[in-house]
């Protein structure tokens, strides 16, 4: 999980930037928009959508799986969160303003997600998959893998040989 908990004052912070991101692309961040953000800025992890809406739904009691599907849409666009088809879950992007992230590791456990951002490991990647005939369809790369804390609790990794 991460290591530094989300105060008010950051997320409020972090909001303020997306509202700004948004506005000076000439979009608007909508209650229910920003309601999403907010709720994968606090967990700090990765949520699926149907925890989203739970989560949504005592706020906004006729809050639908479109309704939240659209937001999530919306806010993927603006490069506020990330979708992780690893998982099939969604995250808050904890640095949108900042530097695009080209690797993402998801903590197969618990659902943490750490941002890095390497574009000679990304360019040999995308070489090798050149090589083998593909082009990559996006400019971030998935890894599934155990934070430090899931470590401790898994009785026993293993591996594949190929």
């Amino acid at each position: 999980m991460p290591d530094r908990p989300t105060t008010p004052a950051v997320l409020a912070r972090q909001l303020d930037t997306a509202e700004s991101l948004c506005r000076s692309r000439g979009k608007r961040l909508t209650p229910i928009r920003r309601k999403v953000l907010e709720i994968l800025l606090r967990q700090r992890r990765s949520l699926k959508a149907y925890e989203l809406l739970e989560e949504i739904r005592p706020a906004q009691a006729g809050a639908a799986p479109p309704t939240v599907y659209r937001a999530l849409d919306f806010l993927v666009e603006e490069g506020l969160i990330h979708r992780l088809d690893a998982i099939n879950a969604w995250t808050a992007c904890l640095d949108a303003a900042g530097t695009p992230h080209d690797l993402l590791v998801i903590c197969t456990g618990c659902g943490a997600v750490a941002e890095l951002s390497d574009p000679a490991l990304s360019r040999q990647l995308a070489q090798k998959v050149a090589q083998a005939g593909f082009t990559l369809s996006t400019h971030e790369t998935e890894l599934r893998a155990l934070c430090q804390q899931c470590q401790g609790q898994a009785p026993h990794a293993h591996s594949h040989n190929h």
